[in-house]
Order: C-alpha cells, then sequence, then structure tokens
C-alpha cells in the first residue's frame, strides 16, 4: 500500500475529537510498542537460549526495562510519521518504537554502569541486579565486578537488537513505498538512526570527561560545555532524533525535517534541564533516584555551572568541594541546595527552560505551512508540555 504524498495537506489525517481522544491514541500506541518490545524479546530470547539457558537473565534485564517507562520517543517517532503522512495505524513507527526502546535500555543501562547508579525507576538498575544474581547464587569471584560486566553485555545486545529492529521498522517503511522513493526515506533514516548512536556515545563521554578535567575558568566556558554535554548525549537522542527518524521513514521532504528538528531540539534541551533542576531539588518518591546523586556522581549541568559562578568565592570552593564526594550526606545535599539557591542558579535555569520552551513552540507554529496535519502539531506540543512540566 502506498502512503498519502507527505508534500500534500489534503492527505494529512484530519483532527480527533479532542485531548482524551489524541491521549488515547497514544496510549494505543505505547501498547502496540509495548507489545512489540515483548515479541521482539521473546524472539531473541530463544536465539540466546540456543547458546545457552543460563544467558536468560541478559534477556530478562532488557525485558524489564523495556516493560516500563513512559515511551516518549516512541510516541514521537509515531507523531514524526504521521507529520509526513504516514498512517497511524502502521506497523513501520510501531517497530521504530521498540528499536527507540532498545537503544534507550542500552544507554541508561551504560549510564548507571557509569554513574555508580543503584537504582533506576525506583528498582536496582542493571548492574546491581546482576550482582545480586551472583550473591545469591553463591558464584566465586567478586559479585560487583560480575555485575558491571552482565550489565555491559547486556548494554551491548540492546544496541545490537536495536540495529535489528530498526531495519524491521525500514522493512515495514519500505512495503509502502517502491523504488527510489524508498531508497531515499531508508537512507536518510538509517544515516540518522545511525548518527544518534555516534552522538550520544561521544555525548557520555563529555560527560565522564567533564567530571575529572580541570574546571571551566569562566561562566561561559562552563556553560558551553555543560549545554554541549546536554545536547548531544541526552537532548537530541530524546526529541529531534526520535521524531525525524519516523517522519524520515515516512517520505518526509528535507524542508519538514528540518523544521521538525528545529522544532524539536529546544523541547528536548529543556527536558533535559528540567531533569537536572529534579536531580537535585526533585522528590526521591517520584523521580525514583536517590536525591543529589547529580552532585554526588560530580555532574558539571548548567545549574551547577550558574552556582559555582554565581556564589561567592567562598561558597563556589565549598559547592566545588562536595561535586563528585561519593559519600555525600542529605545535610550536605541540603547545604549545596541553600548555595544553589542563592547564587541564582535555580532562576537561571528556569530562565533558560522558558526561553527554550518558546523557541519551541515557535519552531511547532511552522509546521502547517509544511504539511503537517493540525491533530499532528496539538499533539507534539502536548507532548512538549508534559516533558517540560515534569516532576519526575
Amino acid at each position: 500500500m502506498t502512503s498519502p504524498d507527505p508534500g500534500t495537506p489534503a492527505a494529512r489525517t484530519g483532527p480527533p475529537d479532542g485531548a482524551a481522544s489524541a491521549d488515547a491514541a497514544q496510549r494505543r500506541q505505547i501498547a502496540r510498542v509495548s507489545e512489540a518490545c515483548a515479541t521482539f524479546l521473546a524472539a531473541r530470547a530463544e536465539e540466546v537460549d540456543d547458546v545457552s539457558p543460563a544467558g536468560a537473565p541478559l534477556v530478562e534485564a532488557l525485558t524489564e526495562l523495556t516493560r516500563g517507562g513512559k515511551k516518549m520517543r516512541a510516541v514521537l517517532a509515531w507523531i514524526g510519521w504521521r507529520a509526513a503522512g504516514g498512517s497511524p495505524d502502521a506497523v513501520a513507527p510501531v517497530r521504530l518504537g521498540a528499536a527507540l526502546e532498545l537503544f534507550q535500555a542500552a544507554a541508561l543501562i551504560h549510564d548507571d554502569v557509569i554513574d555508580r547508579s543503584d537504582t533506576r525507576r525506583g528498582a536496582p538498575s542493571a548492574h546491581r541486579r546482576f550482582e545480586q544474581l551472583h550473591r545469591g547464587a553463591a558464584h566465586r569471584g567478586e559479585a560487583g565486578h560480575f555485575g558491571v560486566s552482565a550489565a555491559v553485555l547486556a548494554g551491548d545486545l540492546a544496541l545490537s537488537w536495536a540495529g535489528q529492529a530498526f531495519g524491521e521498522a525500514q522493512d515495514a517503511a519500505a512495503a509502502e513505498r517502491t523504488g527510489a522513493e524508498a531508497d531515499d526515506a531508508g537512507r536518510e533514516a538509517r544515516l540518522r538512526f545511525h548518527r544518534m548512536h555516534t552522538e550520544v556515545i561521544a555525548g557520555q563521554y563529555l560527560d565522564v570527561l567533564d567530571e575529572v578535567r580541570a574546571p571551566a575558568a569562566s561562566a561561559s566556558e562552563a556553560l558551553d560545555r555543560a549545554r554541549r554535554v546536554l545536547r548531544h548525549k541526552s537532548a537530541r537522542y530524546s526529541t529531534e532524533h526520535p521524531l525525524v527518524l519516523g517522519a524520515a521513514l515516512a517520505g518526509a521532504p528535507a524542508a519538514l525535517r528540518e523544521s521538525l528538528a528545529a522544532a524539536a531540539l529546544p523541547t528536548g534541551e529543556a527536558f533535559q534541564l528540567r531533569d537536572d533542576l529534579l536531580g537535585v531539588f526533585g522528590d526521591p518518591e517520584t523521580t525514583g533516584k536517590p536525591v543529589g546523586d547529580d552532585l554526588r556522581e560530580g555532574k558539571r549541568t548548567e545549574l551547577i555551572a550558574h552556582g559555582l559562578f554565581g556564589a561567592s568565592e567562598q561558597q563556589a570552593r565549598e559547592l566545588e568541594a562536595m561535586l563528585g564526594e561519593p559519600r555525600l550526606t542529605a545535610a550536605e545535599v541540603e547545604r549545596a541546595r541553600e548555595i544553589l539557591l542563592g547564587a541564582g542558579a535555580v532562576e537561571a535555569v528556569e530562565a533558560s527552560i522558558a526561553e527554550l520552551v518558546a523557541a519551541a513552540r515557535t519552531g511547532t507554529e511552522q509546521l502547517p505551512s509544511l504539511g503537517a496535519a493540525d491533530d499532528v502539531v496539538a499533539d507534539l506540543q502536548a507532548v512538549a508540555d508534559r516533558l517540560v512540566r515534569r516532576s519526575r
């Protein structure tokens, strides 16, 4: 079946019966992606079982991670697909959503290993789960080393399988097109998918590097470093890449892809800035992460940059000494909060979030002129609002 011409507004889907219908449609898409993840991993579990039944915990760790979560990347991929004229019921964005969920699982597992995080979504992180498995079975050797080793391997599997699931999404999208049109759409999506891998891994390295290299000499340098990490490690793959990947698979022209990217990136950056605030000021009961973990891990976020260069010299030294201290107490975390608030760091980050939200809204308002249907634009704006105003 051939999809409608992505450049023709008349080919778009009509508006739904309001916000309730839109929410219900998103929930159905999330359920479809969840089912696709479970089905895909069940097939991979059989392959691992052929190697040895002892490898089952690798798949179980990924099944657990892809079972939950908000699946916002999968939803954005679906919105991008529809923005380019793709059918909301098509299989391709579901399989793309599964690929993004597996990529996210790999990123979460590896990130928790790097940050030595004990929990993820209120449960033990993957390397801690494997550590518990080691202890429960009374295996020989160091439980901690086994846990980290197994988690790295589970993350590697997730990356590999993300590529496989993406290939299935490409096949499904190509089935709706023929000839050069299908080739061009597949090529553009593939390049974007691989670029996402490169950016996230390079951004993660910069994050690790910033924790150990000499602190920035000026506020502008510190903010530039922090924004570079934020953009490439998290922001683009949280919003821009999923949205544009969905559009690319549906055959979106370059102008639409570029406009979707311009609308999504500010939302991704605002989303991550909100995450940085929650990492220090959030409620552990809702975030699922111990408060102050970003301080203990020595994260050089924009919040910290504003704090270090906005506080007094004595307070800046005090805050600097807390960064990267794994044994930071609750009282010390509270003291760091006081310094950050007094330095105007929270206010500065909130101002940046407001500017980014305005930029994203301006970008989103340009999409109808490129043929995106009103319901698609409304869905994108609703997702953006939820991401930035969240408390977890």
